[in-house]
């Protein structure tokens, strides 16, 4: 049985912390209250999928009123329609944005790790306004140029993290609804790259599409590169980037964020 380990809070630079019931734009106003300003949030969309690309979105919200988003949210938490609408009100507020995207060959090329690494620094250093201090969600992100802060669980606490995996992700599905139309046999539309039943039996009937990354176990069998699948609880049987089963940090179940999301 795994225990629940519920993680305070990080600490910010000059002795700040964030408040438990801070709320989603409580990370902003202590970076500030520290003298550290502007402030971009950087996250991406796609790690976790077998197909298409990884996405990165990163955004410098102003301080005040202005930089208080409608609806803002995690993206993996808002429908569909509640991620159009939000995207379209941090484009209009934010101070500077910017998505980067990795294609399939690029991601396998480099290795899922350390393509979304990559991404998530073209983001930042794409960025209009360049950014004081950079918070990202989960893990640190080395190379950025300036000071940065891994936040637990960042697109649920942190507004600006939370913008830019909206960007991200809204940035990502429009992408992926375009591979559909060239590669229909596949919907794409509907699962956008992630593992599902249906994008198995599509992966079994007519193997990988271009758009497919090859590191992916379960991409590899449908090309004819691993074993069959044997008994349950077979490690073959496992799908994941590079190492069976791995999970996607940012969605916690190998499966679509739509969900998902």
């Amino acid at each position: 049985m795994t225990q629940h380990v519920e993680h305070p809070p990080a600490p910010v630079p000059g002795g700040v912390t964030v408040r438990r019931d801070a709320g989603i734009y409580g990370y902003e106003r202590a970076l500030r209250r520290a003298g550290l300003e502007p402030i971009a949030g950087v996250d991406e969309a796609g790690r976790g999928a077998c197909a298409g690309p990884l996405v990165a979105g990163a955004v410098v919200l102003p301080p005040g009123k202005a930089g208080v988003v409608p609806g803002l949210a995690d993206s993996k938490l808002l429908t569909e329609a509640a991620r159009e609408r939000v995207y379209a009100q941090v484009v209009r507020r934010a101070l500077a944005w910017s998505v980067v995207v990795i294609d399939s060959e690029e991601c396998d090329r480099l290795g899922m790790h350390v393509a979304n690494l990559e991404a998530l620094r073209r983001a930042v250093a794409r960025l209009a306004t360049r950014p004081a201090y950079v918070l990202t969600d989960g893990f640190p992100v080395d190379g950025l140029g300036v000071p940065g802060l891994a936040v637990w669980k960042g697109d649920r606490v942190a507004a600006c993290i939370a913008a830019a995996s909206v960007v991200a992700k809204v940035t990502r599905d429009r992408l992926m609804v375009g591979l559909d139309g060239d590669w229909p046999a596949y919907d794409f539309k509907t699962h956008k790259g992630y593992i599902t039943d249906v994008h198995e039996a599509a992966l079994a009937a007519h193997g990988p599409s271009p758009v497919h990354r090859m590191r992916f176990v379960n991409v590899r069998r449908a090309a004819g590169l691993e074993p069959v699948p044997g008994p349950a609880g077979d490690p073959a049987t496992s799908v994941g980037p590079e190492q069976p089963g791995e999970p996607d940090e940012h969605d916690g179940q190998g499966r679509p964020e739509q969900e998902d999301a």
